[in-house]
């Protein structure tokens, strides 16, 4: 029966990982509703363990703070995501977006060079974190324990 559960949490929230990307390249903006939505879903396999997932927003919102640059609506993704996926996966997850994210910065700025066109300073960092998301919701399923 737990199968089940599984299954429609993952497709929930894949599904609506995907949303907050497209939207996030569209608009720059993640709406709360999705937010909401993502961490509604830790509800199909409910762990109360996963709450302290909420954490994993912290160095979001410390960079926020501190450095400027970032949405809130990143910090809430990360927030929603954490709930789902636990405080260990929930890292996890923001470490793998933010190096897909610097992969793909570094291979953008290389191509721009060559081009000899100008650089985009910012992007949208839904599509990123949505990746090491689902990367680490995979994980967790498989099984690995951090």
């Amino acid at each position: 029966m737990l199968g089940n559960e599984i299954a429609l949490q993952a497709v929930f929230f894949l599904a609506l990982l995907l949303t907050v990307s497209v939207i996030d390249l569209r608009t720059r903006t993640i709406p709360d509703t999705l937010n909401v939505l993502i961490a509604l879903t830790s509800f199909f396999v409910f762990e109360p363990w996963n709450l302290i997932g909420i954490f994993t927003a912290l160095p979001f919102l410390l960079a926020a703070v501190f450095c400027g640059g970032m949405g809130g609506g990143d910090i809430k993704l990360m927030a929603a995501c954490g709930v789902v996926l636990g405080l260990p996966y929930g890292l996890l997850a923001e470490m793998l977006g933010l190096f897909v994210m610097l992969g793909f910065y570094a291979t953008y700025c290389c191509i721009q060079k060559i081009r000899k066109a100008e650089i985009m300073k910012s992007f949208p960092l839904a599509p990123f974190l949505s990746i090491g998301c689902t990367i680490a919701y995979f994980i967790k399923l498989g099984g690995l324990n951090l």
